[in-house]
């Protein structure tokens, strides 16, 4: 089952979802529900147009008649047999408006209404694809009420009576019947048509009431192709009996195909026209100006008859306005043409033959809407204006009206235009494994620092005791030997070996790193930044227990060992140059310190 609520929102134009909620509100605001009936909820279901809507209300409609005129509503006409009344909203909304009543035919063509409920106003009505029912109220707003299963009908797309004797009791369904066909494209089931044929043969329509011959012929005028019912009416010999001055031969068949080929351009490009007015003159094209005004005042909505005498005056005041200086630029025009009445628009379309009004349709219709084409989507992107910006929709209709007459030719004329609604730039994206190292190498640790310090310390140190005469670096030797941690008794030859072991330290002075366990003897190498020193020099310790190794076993005695360990060449990186050109600027300092 289709979803009604959807199909109200969505299929009915804004005009017309505006007209149903006033009348909506307004019933309500009297206490009385309201339900959309008829052939609205028939083209709702099929997918046809909905062209005019029927609205009924449990109660008397026509205690709504002055608020539906406060609202915006024109009253064309009403009936007080049926407590109804036909109103004309704004946008070209046709509605009428009912009571729900039930119908009792003592004679044909002669019916007897009552109040009822809303079930039993769908029982009363002509064919089951139009008895059935949209609730409006709140709490069941679109909720369908189909007693006859008129959707199974629509679905096979036939026309089946509500009642057996239903041609009988009103013989103008056999007509409505032959217009519903003409414009659906439908036809009657079996049954139905049985009826039909014999109605046709007794001649039930001579029971037909006067009232409802001005009614059916008024409708053929408020179809979409009029000419193609009122040939079909002429081919079941209806028209003799609606109304024999109306005929297709009086018609002007060029000039309606032409009114119908402007108002399929002007719907292409957003003017939705209706063209019964402006069809009236053209059925009527070659009937006796008193047969005209004859069959005018046959209708039972005088309003319309108002419609089709204005019609011609405000076509032509709309086309003096669009050939005025008002309309000069393109995008004045445009304004103008979407602003104006639509019926308006469709008269002059089609009766203007001025060369500068058809110059501007043309272009209204060709070249104009190019004009979207150019619209700068990349540069837009590129300045960060996207359709997420509240002013985005009004933006793009300015830029179209520019482009349209002409302006913004080159980039940096659109840059220009654009730049006030470019948004400024994101800040850019945090990475957060760059931000981290980031951090980490702003801010290096404690123990990276204090290592850093005693490395530059000891080479501060190596450097300045570089400098110093051989007959100087001896001492340090001995104290070396001194600071040496004894690990097991030291026999009388250790001092022999020591001095054998001390003497290469004279020859190799100029080894910057040679003196580094000098620095282990002093009484701070206990604390820990030099324990930290040690540690980072890992490379140097590794060097030396590997040049350290043959002397292990070629002497005994652990004393000599660690007096050769400061003399292993290996020990000293040859690339580290920067780091010993400042050591060695900032030698002297040091020196000074030792000898105070």
């Amino acid at each position: 089952m289709a979803d009604y609520i959807y199909l109200l929102e969505h299929r009915l134009s804004e005009a017309q979802q505006s007209a149903l909620k006033k009348v909506r509100d307004i019933a309500g605001s009297k206490g009385l529900t309201s339900f959309l009936v008829g052939g609205a909820v028939r083209d709702l279901t099929s997918g046809s147009p909905v062209r005019d809507l029927d609205v009924v209300v449990q109660g008397n409609a026509l205690k709504l008649k002055k608020d539906i005129e406060k609202s915006g509503g024109k009253i064309s006409g009403e009936s007080e047999a049926t407590q109804s009344f036909f109103v004309l909203f704004p946008g070209g909304v046709r509605m009428e408006i009912g009571s729900t009543l039930s119908a009792s035919y003592p004679k044909p063509g002669k019916p007897v209404y009552k109040p009822a409920t809303i079930l039993d106003d769908l029982r009363r009505r002509d064919f089951t694809a139009n008895a059935m029912a949209l609730s409006l109220n709140q709490g069941s707003y679109g909720l369908l009420m189909d007693p006859l299963n008129g959707v199974a009908d629509i679905e096979n797309r036939e026309l089946r009576l509500v009642s057996n004797y239903g041609f009988i009791e009103d013989p103008v369904r056999m007509i409505r019947a032959v217009r519903f066909m003409a414009r659906l494209g439908w036809q009657m089931d079996e049954r139905t048509r049985s009826r039909y044929e014999t109605g046709k043969e007794e001649g039930y329509i001579s029971a037909m009431p006067a009232a409802q011959h001005g009614y059916e012929t008024e409708e053929i005028f408020y179809e979409e192709d009029p000419l193609r019912v009122l040939k079909r009416l002429e081919a079941e010999g209806w028209m003799k009996h609606l109304n024999p001055l109306v005929s297709s031969s009086k018609a002007n068949v060029a000039e309606l195909d032409k009114l119908r080929e402007a108002q399929i351009q002007l719907q292409i490009h957003g003017i939705h026209a209706d063209a019964t007015a402006a069809n009236f003159p053209l059925l009527t094209a070659k009937m006796a100006p008193k047969d005209a005004t004859a069959l005018k005042k046959s209708f039972a909505r005088q309003g319309f008859v108002d419609e089709i005498e204005a019609l011609e005056a405000e076509g032509k005041a709309f086309a003096a306005q669009l050939s005025s200086k008002e309309a000069a630029a393109p995008s004045q025009a445009w304004k103008l043409l979407h602003s104006a009445r639509p019926e308006a628009v469709l008269w002059v379309a089609h009766h203007v033959k001025s060369a500068g009004v058809q110059n501007k349709l043309k272009s209204f219709y060709t070249d104009w809407p190019q004009a979207r084409q150019r619209i700068p989507y990349a540069l837009m992107q590129e300045m960060r204006i996207t359709p997420e910006l509240p002013e985005y929709d009004e933006l793009m209709e300015k830029l179209f009206f520019e482009l349209m007459d002409g302006k913004l030719s080159t980039v940096e004329q659109q840059k220009a235009f654009l730049e006030p609604y470019s948004p400024p730039a994101p800040p850019p994206p945090v990475h957060l494994r760059r931000a981290r190292a980031a951090r980490k190498e702003a801010k290096p640790s404690k123990a990276r620092k204090k290592a850093a310090a005693a490395e530059g310390e000891s080479e501060e140190t190596s450097a300045a005791e570089a400098t110093q005469p051989a007959e100087k670096a001896a001492p340090s030797a001995a104290a070396a030997k001194k600071a040496a941690p004894a690990k097991a008794a030291a026999p009388v030859k250790s001092a022999v070996l020591a001095k054998k072991a001390a003497a290469p330290v004279k020859a190799a002075a100029p080894v910057k790193k040679a003196p580094v366990p000098a620095k282990k003897a002093a009484p701070p190498a206990k604390k820990a930044p030099a324990k930290k020193a040690v540690v980072t020099a890992a490379p140097k310790k590794v060097v030396a227990k590997k040049a350290a190794a043959p002397a292990k076993k070629s002497a005994p005695v652990k004393k000599a060992v660690a007096a050769k360990k400061p003399v292993v060449k290996k020990a000293a990186p040859a690339k580290k140059a920067p780091p010993k050109k400042v050591a060695a600027k900032k030698a002297p300092a040091k020196v000074a310190k030792k000898k105070r």
